[in-house]
């Protein structure tokens, strides 16, 4: 309200508005994370397509490949990375608690991880290439095979790359205070999808084409 005294003019007082109306939004997502939600869902499209197609070329083909013996290796890339997800949790709770160092030690063990999935990876292309199989061609039937197992393998281990890349970039930029734990946390959302596109790629391209 305004008050006029002689000669004297108070400009009014504004009304303050309600506490509720200054309060967040129970549901407002920061841009960031909404981005990295985006970016899952579209990936998630990516990878579904992928091993659909996968399915109807397995169906189809009557002479379709077995030529995995054993699942050790398997075992042991699948431990890697599901541990290599626990580390990244306990990397976002120690930067939650204003942890830098211990954030940033979960942070670069979670790529030392990711690193040894990677290699593990590479070293079992390099027995199956030694046996003959190509993307074109294998020893043991449908050369579709191999165009397929190389494909799907492949657009996952290019995202675990890229991952371990951004693990140790966005740890030590925020080890030294260029990001914060907002940023490992959307960064730990992509290693966490990585890590359950790899639970759906081993049943569908490995545990279905065991040897008999």
């Amino acid at each position: 309200m305004s008050t006029t005294t002689r000669g004297e003019i108070t400009m009014p007082t504004p009304t303050p508005a309600p506490s509720s109306l200054m309060e967040k939004p129970a549901f407002s997502v920061p841009a960031k994370k909404m981005a990295m939600w985006l970016f899952i869902i579209a990936d998630t499209a990516t990878f579904a397509g992928c091993l659909v197609a996968y399915g109807f070329l397995r169906n189809a083909t009557p002479n379709w490949p077995r030529p995995f013996h054993s699942i050790t290796n398997l075992a042991v890339m699948t431990f890697i990375l599901l541990t290599s997800s626990l580390t990244m949790l306990n990397g976002v709770k120690a930067a939650r608690a204003g942890n830098k160092a211990g954030a940033l030690r979960w942070t670069l063990i979670t790529a030392a991880l990711g690193i040894a999935f990677a290699l593990l990876h590479i070293r079992e292309w390099m027995a199956l290439i030694d046996e003959g199989m190509t993307l074109l061609k294998n020893p043991w039937g449908t050369g579709l095979f191999g165009a397929s197992f190389y494909s799907i393998t492949g657009l996952h281990l290019t995202h675990v790359t890229g991952g371990v890349i951004a693990l140790i970039v966005v740890g030590l930029r925020y080890k030294g205070g260029r990001y914060n734990a907002d940023d490992l946390e959307v960064l730990g959302l992509y290693w966490h999808f990585v890590d359950l596109v790899w639970m759906f790629v081993v049943p569908f391209v490995y545990l279905l084409n065991l040897a008999h």
